[in-house]
Parts: structure tokens; sequence; C-alpha cells
């Protein structure tokens, strides 16, 4: 093990738990021609709601009421919810590494994200080697913000450099680094697992 490394900090979407959005924009275009597409304009040209949403600025009601306008209110609430909640599917062969990890290091979920998506990702099994879990809607900032990253630490109490932290975005890992953060972008299981090795993290 890494003597540096006491604390391994995972991203959650594109990492534990690939999503896409695709899928969304399929079953919609299946209710009705081109409200799929109608629908992701929008997301794209307003995606501060969707930020605003994973700070909890603004309520999931109030979100999914905004999505429904965009749709004219083409499907139920409820339907809405499960379908845009639908859209992971798990890393298993990242996430199979987890209960080795959990042997030799504290893990910590780092996420963007929000209550609709969380209720649908809690059902994962790998969830149980996490240690802890900081959520943007539940501490009111989102990666890259300071605040984020310092959740983290408040909960570790451990120097910044004994953090590893793992994200899909490098923006975000980048920002990690300027507090003292080790990591690395995850961009393939294979350079990551590669990455991890070179760390002494996996044999």
């Amino acid at each position: 093990m890494n003597s540096n490394i006491s604390v391994l900090v995972f991203d959650l979407g594109n990492v534990l738990l690939p999503f896409d959005y695709n899928i969304v924009i399929d079953k919609l275009e299946k209710v009705e021609e081109g409200l799929g597409k109608k629908l992701m304009t929008k997301y794209e040209e307003n995606y501060h709601l969707h930020r605003a949403h994973e700070k909890s600025e603004i309520t999931s009601d109030e979100f999914v009421t905004t999505m429904l306008n965009w749709i004219d209110n083409k499907i139920s609430r409820e339907e809405f919810i499960n379908l845009y909640a639908d859209i992971f599917e798990e890393n298993k062969e990242l996430t199979s590494l987890l209960p080795k990890l959990k042997k030799k290091y504290k893990i910590v979920l780092l996420s963007n994200t929000n209550s609709i998506h969380q209720k649908r990702w809690e059902k994962y099994e790998f969830l149980k080697y996490l240690d802890h879990m900081v959520l943007s809607h539940e501490v009111k900032a989102y990666k890259p913000e300071t605040e984020i990253y310092k959740a983290v630490e408040d909960y570790t109490k451990v120097k910044p450099e004994e953090h590893f932290y793992i994200d899909d975005i490098e923006e975000y890992v980048n920002a990690a680094k300027e507090r003292g953060w080790q990591g690395v972008v995850l961009r393939s299981n294979e350079q990551l697992f590669s990455d991890l090795k070179s760390f002494g993290i996996i044999e």
C-alpha cells in the first residue's frame, strides 16, 4: 500500500455507475416523435437548472414540473421520474475491487447528483463497501467547488495528500489536486487499473 494514501475517493456517474441520457431520449421518442430531442435541447439550453437541482437550489418537485412542461405533460410525473432515473449500469469490473480495497483504505463517494437519481442508485449492492458519501444535493455544493472537497476532508480528518481521487472529468480531478489530493482521470478501466498499480493501490 502507498503509505501516503489512506482514503480512496470515487466519483459515481461514469465511474462506478456509467449512465446514458440517450435512454431518456429514446423512450420519449417512443411516446411521440421529436419529444426526446425536444427535452434534451431544452435541457442543454437550461443546464443551470440541472446544476441547481444538484445543489438543492430547486426541489426535485420543481425540477420535474419544469421537465414535464417542456414535453407538454405527455407523460405522468411518476413515469417521468422513473424514466429520468433509469439511466445507470454498474461498472462491475471496477466495483468488484471495492471489497478488497476496503480492507486497506477508507472509501468515500463524491458525487454531483440529485435525490431522484440517488433513490435509483441506492439499490446497488456495492454501496455497502463505502464508508461515507458526500453528495452535492446534501452538502449544497458541487464539483469543482471547494466546499464539496472540504466536506470529504471534514469527514476523513486526514491530510489532503492522503486522498486519492478517481473521476471521469479532468476538471474535477484537477480541483482535487489543487487541494493537495492525488488522483487520476478515468478514461477506461484498463487505464485506471494500470494507474492504480503504479500508485501501489492494487497489485
